[in-house]
């Protein structure tokens, strides 16, 4: 890159608008639009090329606070319009901003087919485990027996895991990141745009009116080392204050274990171009294991703006309407 293009390249400040962020004090939606800023300036993002998609929720304001092209669109419909935004132009940069009730309910479907189809976007969802615009309802992820306006009782739903579901629909970038660990949290984005196809980022983003410290146990700066292990492709898997613990193979379960490094024991080192390895490391679940953020899967695969701009499929509606497959209707 020549100076001038240097010179030219827009701030993390530049990205931001005109309009008032409207969140709660203290929401982690505010660290996280200041990770997404920072990520934009550091890969030389245009206004021009840049588009951020929303469906319906907190998290779906995004693009009134990103000075770029942006779509607040209807419930959980995000991915459709993105769809159709990569089709009509696949040179656009697109973001798509969702959250765990707007992607994973009434938007799972569409979430779905997104990934299936590996169209070249970034999908960040929000993961809280409320519907904090509607004033805290139980969401698809929260947990078992979580008390909400709408679960007196204690929800009795089954979770949805975000990353374990983008990986069975195909997903072929999957990570984990914390709206506050921001040295993460751009890590990861960089890497999910860095991407040729669909990125899948699940950010755990804390709620603080509903559903505040969900996720305390391994997020508190107290927790951190013991109960979170940050993964990076080509590390080994470590944890714990100072390092001290580590995943290994379990031959029995065939499946992971914790290992005591201080026995002689050998870490697993992180491939994240093996599928059985990232749907591993999404099972696991506290207390007995450590969260894992940080990329869990990336191995790209064929994208779908590819194939779709070959043979008949490039066609143009008036190619189709003069086709003779057709009929007008009196």
């Amino acid at each position: 890159m020549n100076e001038h293009a240097v010179a030219d390249r827009l701030t993390a400040a530049d990205f931001a608008t005109d309009q008032e962020v409207r969140w709660c004090p203290g929401c982690g939606d505010y660290a996280v639009l200041k990770a997404v800023r920072t990520v934009l300036a550091d890969i030389g993002a245009s206004r021009e090329n840049t588009v951020f998609v929303s469906g319906i929720g907190c998290s779906s304001r995004f693009p009134y606070y990103i000075d770029t092209y942006g779509f607040h669109t209807i419930h959980g419909r995000a991915p459709a319009v993105a769809t159709g935004m990569l089709l009509a132009n696949p040179d656009l940069d697109v973001w798509i901003i969702t959250g765990d009730g707007d992607g994973l309910s009434i938007g799972g479907n569409h979430l779905l087919h997104i990934l299936r189809r590996n169209l070249n976007c970034q999908i960040l969802l929000f993961n809280n485990e409320t519907y904090g615009l509607t004033k805290g309802q139980y969401s698809p992820t929260s947990h078992l027996a979580t008390r909400t306006p709408s679960s007196p009782d204690g929800s009795v739903d089954n979770p949805v895991d975000p990353a374990r579901f983008a990986l069975g629909c195909g997903g072929r970038f999957v990570a984990r990141a914390v709206d506050t660990q921001i040295k993460q949290l751009v890590e990861v984005l960089k890497a999910a745009h860095r991407h040729e196809g669909a990125s899948f980022v699940e950010i755990f983003q804390n709620c603080i009116v509903f559903n505040e410290d969900v996720f305390e146990d391994f997020t508190a700066k107290a927790n951190i080392a013991e109960n979170q292990l940050q993964a990076e492709p080509g590390k080994p898997l470590v944890y714990g204050t100072d390092g001290t613990r580590g995943l290994a193979f379990d031959p029995q379960s065939l499946g992971l274990k914790t290992i005591d490094l201080a026995d002689g024991g050998e870490a697993l080192v992180h491939d994240a171009t093996n599928h059985n390895l990232a749907s591993a490391l999404a099972r696991l679940e506290n207390p007995d294991f450590p969260m894992v953020t940080g990329v869990l899967y990336d191995n790209p695969g064929p994208v779908y703006q590819t194939a779709a701009d070959s043979g008949e499929s490039s066609r143009t509606l008036r190619d189709v309407m003069s086709s003779g497959l057709s009929w007008q209707v009196d």
